[in-house]
């Protein structure tokens, strides 16, 4: 039986199937792709991340692979959201719908106030990131970002994604700046003025907004994911969709 494909975009933190713990199952009816962004590798060193390497990723996972059809549904979350909207601006065609969990498109909303004072904050810092050591510049992002504490890297794993982080360039400076005319929900976690904002700019354009518990990570709760699933479900009924 054929399914259509979702492709799931991770942030910062933690990729591949281990961003999205409570989609695995949705795997049993869809053809789910959980992709690991540029830089994200768990036996390479880290490198500098690249949108346009990342919008390419997302592209190479939409196509024909020969499974007889083209297209699928994009779910990406916080810095992931970008390559999803770059790669949904680039080809429409191929984005059944755009799922952007609280997403760092901090460059459609530069002019507003939380935007600018989240910059405003982070700016320095980034400004700084190739002096720093991985662990001193992931200490001050957490408890720029978050306002808590991050205990030293112990594992392997974890220095590399000390390095990750510090790796990753500022959302702002991505080159995002159409919002693509693709069914698009936005989810957040309604504790952060930033992505509310940027939720708030997206709807205004004409998707939807979201709001379940879980902080910056509303996908893991029974709400979030009940609310990811009926937004595909529903688009995935659609005409258009069908006739892909």
């Amino acid at each position: 039986m054929f399914k259509q494909r979702i492709v799931f975009v991770h942030g910062a933190g933690p990729f591949g199937a281990a961003a999205w713990p409570r989609q695995h199952g949705m795997a049993l009816k869809y053809d789910a792709l959980f992709l690991r962004r540029h830089g994200f590798d768990a036996a390479a060193e880290p490198v500098d991340s690249s949108f346009d390497e990342d919008t390419a990723i997302v592209l190479r996972s939409l196509a024909d692979d020969g499974r007889g059809a083209a297209g699928g549904h994009v779910v990406a979350h916080a810095e992931g959201a970008i390559s999803a909207m770059m790669a949904a601006v680039e080809r429409p065609d191929l984005v059944y719908s755009l799922t952007l969990v609280e997403p760092a498109c901090l460059s459609l909303t530069a002019e507003l106030p939380a935007t600018a004072a989240h910059r405003a904050l982070m700016q320095p810092l980034f400004e700084v990131r190739h002096q720093l050591g991985d662990e001193d510049f992931q200490r001050e992002y957490i408890r720029r970002m978050f306002a808590v504490d991050l205990h030293e890297p112990a594992s392997t794993e974890e220095r590399r994604s000390a390095r990750r982080l510090r790796l990753q360039a500022p959302s702002w400076e991505a080159p995002l700046h159409i919002v693509p005319g693709v069914p698009t929900m936005v989810l957040t976690g309604g504790w952060e003025p930033l992505y509310e904002e940027i939720a708030g700019y997206l709807r205004e354009t004409g998707a939807l907004h979201r709001i379940a518990a879980g902080g910056h990570r509303p996908q893991d709760s029974v709400e979030g994911d009940r609310a990811i699933r009926s937004f595909i479900a529903g688009v995935s009924r659609s005409p258009s969709v069908q006739a892909s």
